[in-house]
């Protein structure tokens, strides 16, 4: 009798027994099938959610981590350096870069002074403000840029920009002094554009220029501006106002027989050969980069030399005549801050201060990836900004950087943007004592000098990677190309941007 309650007993225990394992068995099954148990979110309304998102997308990387939990004085340390880059680097600044740096800053000296006073003409500007604008904004960029290679003035894109949207407004031999006040409207607000686009770190507008209209935009703004040096390669002085292929065209074959000079066609032909020359020996081995960058400078004292003995301006060939001689005058009172100029300056900076962007952050980025540092694209969006606020107020038209020059700045070896004001220093020594020589320049070899540079411009082989990708985009590419080439410099930008 005894035995049956033990039974029991073991039969319950049993049961429970059995009961645990088939409950864990399946608390083992939910484990597998769940086997990272995440708690819900907690609630947040509609106000704090807004916050999130805009500073998730605007300030991603926290651009004031650094000031945290730092004292008043090192914040204002901090403060400084972020404005100033240069007092941050400048601290492990050593002879060995300078040496690097002054090598540089000379080599694109030899560069740009030929290529301002050629890109002043694309802005319908006297060859002085070419010189002026490569003079100030270096100075102010090199202080607070980031890029070490950049190298900053005006190129031929936004001088063709800027010269055809102010003469749709004023014609620059009608209204001269006019002209020049517009032209330094558009730069403030220019600058203006660029510097409030990186403090509000709006860089990410820019992408909506996709690549495919870049290149293709590019590559049209270089057939018209070549077009444009036709005037001055064969020597025709009535020549359209027009920037289309037909146009032009029209313009010069209807000059073929009393417009055509033939001592212009001459000296053109001859030092733009020289130039293309040039430019395939630095091409094809990287040890001789110099002799591109050196070539246009030689082109111009050959050739003025070759004017000033033979007297060839009392036969038709068109020469600069006057630079004016001194450093950038003030035009802080030139600025239009009221009128009917002042919406039409605006649109004129926007447009160009946008083009002028991308041109400066593209290259920045190349060069910041083959040397493998970062770049702040907000601070550089600042620093070219506040170049151009000054560069309005000192006589300067838009500035940028240049990928021919920021191309020779790195290939001569240098090392931060002390180069910049190497090259600056030159173009001063040059504004001060040097301009008088220029006198005798022919316009054939600025021609020449513009036509070999915007050459860089066709990347062909983009356009062919284009195709093999996207067709819809080289179709992009294709339209942003024909509208420039076949209507105008606006049409194509605009093209550009809606694809």
């Amino acid at each position: 009798m005894a035995s049956k309650p033990h039974s029991n007993d073991e039969e319950v225990e049993t049961k429970e027994m059995d009961i645990r394992s088939l409950s864990s068995s399946r608390c083992d099954l939910h484990d597998m099938q769940y086997p990272h148990k995440v708690g819900l979110p907690p609630k947040q309304n509609l106000f704090r959610e807004f916050i999130a998102t805009v500073k998730e997308t605007f300030f991603a990387d926290d651009p004031l981590r650094h000031f945290k939990d730092q004292p008043r004085s090192r914040k204002l340390i901090l403060g400084v350096q972020a404005i100033f880059p240069i007092l941050e680097w400048g601290r492990s600044y050593s002879w060995r870069k300078f040496r690097g740096d002054l090598i540089a800053g000379l080599t694109i000296a030899s560069l740009c002074i030929p290529q301002d006073i050629g890109y002043a003409n694309l802005a319908n500007l006297d060859p002085q403000y070419g010189l002026y604008s490569s003079f100030v904004p270096p100075l102010i960029y090199a202080f607070m840029g980031s890029s070490r290679d950049i190298a900053i003035g005006p190129v031929a894109v936004v001088s063709l920009l800027l010269g055809t949207m102010l003469s749709n407004e004023i014609d620059p031999k009608k209204n001269e002094a006019e002209y020049r006040r517009l032209a330094f409207t558009a730069t403030f607000f220019a600058g203006i554009t660029q510097a409030t686009l990186g403090f509000l770190r709006l860089g990410f507008l820019i992408d909506f220029l996709s690549h495919a209209a870049i290149v293709g935009f590019m590559a049209g703004a270089a057939v018209t501006i070549a077009l444009q040096q036709l005037k001055g390669l064969l020597g025709i002085q009535k020549f359209t106002k027009k920037t289309d292929i037909i146009s032009v065209m029209h313009s010069v074959w209807g000059n073929v027989d009393h417009g055509w000079n033939w001592q212009t066609i001459l000296i053109g032909v001859s030092f733009l050969s020289f130039l293309l020359l040039a430019k395939y020996i630095g091409k094809k081995n990287r040890k001789f980069f110099w002799v591109p960058a050196i070539a246009p400078l030689i082109s111009v004292i050959l050739s003025t030399f070759f004017v000033y003995i033979t007297h060839a301006e009392k036969k038709g060939v068109q020469i600069v005549k006057n630079i004016e001689k001194g450093i950038n005058p003030s035009s802080v009172d030139k600025i239009y801050f009221s009128g009917e100029y002042l919406l039409k300056g605006l649109k004129i900076g926007v447009v160009a201060g946008l083009i002028a962007l991308t041109e400066a952050v593209a290259i920045g980025r190349t060069f910041a990836s083959m040397k493998d540092y970062q770049l702040d694209g907000n601070k550089e969006m600042v620093a070219l900004g506040a170049m151009n606020v000054v560069g309005s107020m000192t006589s300067c038209y838009v500035a940028t950087g240049s990928f021919s020059r920021s191309a020779v700045n790195y290939m001569a070896g240098c090392e931060t943007a002390v180069s910049n004001i190497i090259m600056s220093c030159v173009v001063f020594l040059t504004l001060e004592f040097i301009t008088p020589l220029f006198k005798y320049t022919p316009n054939a070899i600025l021609a020449a000098i513009i036509i070999s540079a915007v050459v860089g411009l066709f990347d062909v082989p983009a356009a062919i990677l284009i195709w093999k990708i996207d067709k819809f985009d080289f179709i992009a590419c294709l339209g942003a190309f024909l509208g420039v080439v076949f209507k105008t410099v606006e049409i194509g930008l605009l093209i550009a941007v809606r694809t």
